[in-house]
């Protein structure tokens, strides 16, 4: 047991100083966070914005800045989560190969990848609700963090998912950022006017923002909807476990099985074994 405990304390250990050497990531944790919730806040009017909540059919009318704040937050969260993740799952690829390849153990370093994406999620979602809260009062302060946690933690197994699929640094930040954005502002009923529409419902995020929404301007609880973004975490994860699986499988042969060459690696090797026998026969050999 203590032997587990101790590989899983390692790779956590390196998982964690990897996330915290990405600069940029940091950057994008202290100051993207608050200057977006910050400008949206500021910049959207704050009049009333009328809409039906639809998880529950209540009517609410929240200032327009408060609600497109609650949005904005689950955007710059999922964002930068997601970009923590893929970074560190992009660049640390081949070291986890390499590791798998060595006889570190998988599920030590998938649970390592678990533990830190929790941790940041959590981090991430309590420093967001604390910056909101700043401008104006949740209902829900605590649901309102925990939409915003389950969310983040969607998005960041989306970037291991991504980040051990692409092979180009550019096109996974390109697919964050527009998913989320699409994901996001879909369901902003200040930005969309379908925002109550059927086809939200298979978003992503549809559980976190209406779980979201509700923390902010209703005491009605959705404990419900939580599950559902959960759900949608879940399976992102499982799709994140088979292709860190599939990218440090272990390519090298089994010992004491023979290496035959394949048939189209055949044609080859007589190539080359034909020139080498027409220098060693003798000239007058027929």
């Amino acid at each position: 047991m203590r032997t587990h405990l101790d590989l899983f304390t390692t790779a956590t250990r390196y998982d964690l100083i990897e996330h915290a050497r990405n600069r940029f990531a940091m950057l994008l944790v202290v100051f993207f966070i608050p200057t977006w919730v910050g400008l949206v806040y500021l910049t959207i009017p704050d009049e009333a914005a009328p809409f039906r909540l639809a998880s529950t059919g209540e009517k609410l009318a929240p200032a327009g800045n408060e609600l497109t704040q609650i949005t904005g937050a689950l955007n710059a969260v999922t964002l930068v989560t997601g970009f923590m993740m893929f970074a560190a799952t992009f660049t640390g690829g081949r070291f986890d190969r390499r590791l798998a390849m060595a006889g570190y153990p998988r599920t030590h370093l998938v649970l390592a990848k678990a533990a830190s994406l929790v941790l940041a999620s959590a981090l991430l979602a309590a420093y967001a609700t604390a910056v909101m809260r700043i401008a104006w009062a949740p209902e829900q302060p605590s649901l309102l963090a925990a939409a915003l946690f389950c969310a983040a933690l969607t998005y960041g197994a989306m970037g291991v998912v991504l980040g051990s699929l692409l092979r180009r640094e550019v096109e996974g930040m390109f697919a964050l950022v527009m998913t989320s954005v699409i994901d996001v502002a879909l369901q902003n009923p200040m930005v969309s006017a379908g925002a109550d529409n059927p086809l939200t419902h298979l978003l992503p995020t549809y559980g976190s923002v209406q779980a979201a929404t509700a923390a902010g301007f209703s005491t009605t609880s959705l404990p419900a909807h939580l599950g559902l973004q959960l759900m949608w975490f879940a399976a992102t994860a499982l799709l994140g476990l088979l292709a860190f699986c599939h990218r440090t499988r272990n390519a090298l042969p089994v010992p004491g099985r023979p290496m035959t060459a394949e048939p189209r690696d055949a044609a080859p090797l007589e190539a080359q074994r034909a020139p080498a026998a027409g220098q060693n026969s003798s000239p007058g050999s027929p």
